[in-house]
């Protein structure tokens, strides 16, 4: 009897292990080296919602850097905007983090948060995009980068809400929803 009540609180236990509930990653996992050479935290923007964003300097989007910043200044009560710098996509990014910054601090005057340049598709994917384009990782969906300025929104808990597309401009309604 003692021998069997042992084993049920044996098998109890194991399944009590395999059956707990999983901890639900979010971006608030993530810390990423910053374009000035400091760290992105993203657990510091808890309240706010984020928007993701791979840019590149040399590409026909580019020009959305000006609508980023002017949402960013817009709503930076409530958003923060984060910039991944890339050259995943015809090498329009510059290869040194210095000329991504001053390309962005001269042609935009760029005041939300750049990481230094990473791969944003391929072998070598940021963790950060690992999560964002991967339903396994982030719950809510998959999606497929297939040029630069594509966007995620993140809400004031650290959950994925949506992907955009590059087309899908900063003053666009799809974005600016989540804003309201």
């Amino acid at each position: 009897m003692k021998y069997l009540l042992v084993a049920a609180v044996a098998i109890f236990s194991i399944a009590a292990i395999a059956f707990r509930p999983v901890a639900k990653k979010n971006i608030y996992s993530f810390k990423i080296k910053a374009l000035d050479g400091g760290t992105i935290d993203f657990s510091k923007y808890k309240g706010k919602k984020i928007l993701i964003v791979n840019t590149a300097s040399k590409c026909g989007f580019t020009k959305q850097y000006a609508g980023l910043e002017k949402l960013y200044e817009d709503h930076k009560d409530k958003l923060v905007i984060v910039g991944f710098p890339s050259d995943n996509f015809g090498g329009q990014e510059y290869q040194n983090d210095g000329e991504i910054q001053e390309f962005c601090q001269k042609n935009f005057g760029v005041k939300f948060p750049l990481t230094t340049r990473v791969d944003v598709k391929g072998d070598n994917t940021t963790p950060v995009y690992k999560y964002l384009c991967n339903k396994s990782e982030n719950g809510v969906l998959d999606a497929t980068i297939s040029w630069n300025f594509n966007k995620f929104m993140i809400d004031e808990n650290g959950n994925l809400l949506a992907h955009f597309d590059s087309k899908v401009t900063p003053d666009s309604e799809d974005i600016l929803k989540y804003l309201k």
